[in-house]
């Protein structure tokens, strides 16, 4: 944990004690700060009070008390609507932050020079981020991975000197981080996602941007118009460009499967990706291409980088091989919460047996079209089933099955009966998991056990 101690003796509000903000809440009182924790949920406050934090309705709070609240990410800070308690510290001239903005002033406050390297956008950052923690992993160094991914930020061991952070950035965590300053910044690209809480792309954008603007060293992709107007407008440090589309005259790089560093026209081969199977497909040279980059700026080897990307195993969830069952593959790729990473999954195979559905995000399938193509089926789940059966209708051959259980075993018996070399059952949702799972991870290790009992009866 990382005992907040730069807030030792303020008045803490804190809503939401879901994962990330129980672990703030020790946090805080791990570092001597007074705070009173409040959560609708009943199941949460119950958790809460297990663990010594203390309560209090902060419908019923005096907020001109408070030094700062503390909101989870989850919680809306501007769309749909401010939540009540962001209203209510706003109208006291409380300022509102999160778990990152914490980290970044202790980190401030008590080891400014700890190595920090953070990552966004909208696809791709868990990928990266673990990449990057793997290839600081393999040469000793000291890491610690978490963020938006796995382990709650200040539920990893405090910054210091020796000790590289590689943190993963929601949008949500970035709006409530005024401060994000980290060594090394990252924004992968960006396609329209979480409207619904930000309003509109460009508010997305901005809050995206904030945190390779405020970075002492900054790669930003190009392939995109939106990062590719971040990336032309200066920052704090250097602004390095990164591309998989184009050989770039100054930047970071993809050529087919190869890596380069090129300044003014002059290039350095920086790994190769031929046959890991763990960084297949474009999107996957685009998420090597930002690791390389940023663990080289650390001081790592290119031999060292090369070994640690054939070392590489992946990541659960995002087009995971699950196994073959005869000449069916089945392939994991649940964390496809939305078209624009589908959009990967379906440019690497064909004969696809397609699972998709759940809670639509904003443009449906339609620029999915194209690869419609590649798919024999598609196999319906979910919320966006009518939705997405309107959209499919008379383009692609599709069957209504509402759970995922239904779906993978119609996808299986299908596939099997395929007469191409190597069917796929693709698990790519294209949308959130809230409707039937409480996130993407529950229902891809569904998926999985489903599989596992196909491919091993």
């Amino acid at each position: 944990m990382t005992p907040i101690t730069c807030f030792a003796g303020k008045n803490v509000a804190l809503f939401g004690l879901g994962g990330s903000g129980l672990v703030s809440a020790r946090a805080l009182v791990a570092g001597g700060a007074k705070v009173t924790a409040w959560d609708d949920g009943a199941p949460a406050r119950d958790k809460a009070a297990a663990q010594a934090i203390p309560l209090q309705d902060l419908h019923e709070a005096d907020w001109h008390g408070f030094d700062a609240l503390v909101l989870t990410p989850g919680v809306p800070l501007t769309h749909p609507e401010p939540h009540w308690a962001a209203k209510a510290a706003k109208a006291a001239g409380v300022e509102v932050i999160g778990d990152i903005e914490l980290f970044c002033r202790e980190r401030a406050a008590t080891a400014p020079h700890a190595p920090f390297i953070a990552i966004t956008g909208t696809n791709g950052k868990s990928t990266t981020t673990a990449l990057i923690a793997h290839l600081l992993r393999v040469v000793g160094r000291d890491v610690a991975m978490g963020g938006n991914i796995g382990t709650a930020i200040l539920d990893l061991p405090k910054p210091e000197s020796g000790r590289v952070h590689v943190v993963e950035c929601s949008s949500f965590q970035i709006d409530l981080a005024p401060s994000l300053n980290p060594s090394i910044g990252i924004l992968l690209n960006l396609t329209p996602d979480h409207l619904d809480r930000h309003g509109t792309m460009q508010d997305y954008a901005d809050i995206k941007a904030r945190l390779v603007r405020a970075a002492d060293l900054a790669f930003v992709g190009v392939d995109d118009a939106y990062c590719a107007a971040i990336a032309a407008r200066p920052g704090k440090g250097e602004m390095v460009k990164v591309s998989v589309r184009e050989k770039l005259e100054s930047g970071i790089y993809a050529d087919g499967a190869t890596l380069w560093a090129a300044v003014e026209g002059k290039r350095e081969r920086l790994g190769d990706l031929s046959g890991i199977a763990s960084l297949r497909g474009r999107h996957n040279a685009q998420n090597a291409a930002f690791a390389v980059a940023a663990v080289q700026a650390l001081g790592v080897s290119l031999t060292d980088i090369q070994r640690g990307l054939q070392s590489f195993p992946g990541l659960a969830h995002r087009m995971e091989w699950l196994g073959v069952r005869g000449k069916v593959l089945f392939i994991n790729d649940s964390k496809a919460t939305n078209a624009d990473s589908t959009e990967k999954a379906l440019l690497t195979y064909s004969d696809i047996y397609w699972i998709v559905g759940g809670k639509a995000k904003e443009g449906g399938l339609a620029s999915l079209e194209p690869l419609f193509s590649k798919v024999s089926k598609a196999f319906l789940i979910g919320a966006s089933s009518a939705e997405f059966a309107r959209e499919l209708d008379g383009k692609l051959a599709y069957e209504s099955c509402g759970t995922l259980e239904v779906a993978t075993q119609k996808a299986a018996q299908a596939a099997a009966q395929s007469t191409g070399a190597q069917p796929v059952v693709l698990l790519s949702p294209a949308c959130a998991s809230y409707d039937q799972f409480p996130n993407f991870e529950v229902r891809g290790e569904r998926f999985r056990s489903l599989c596992q009992a196909i491919i091993n009866p």
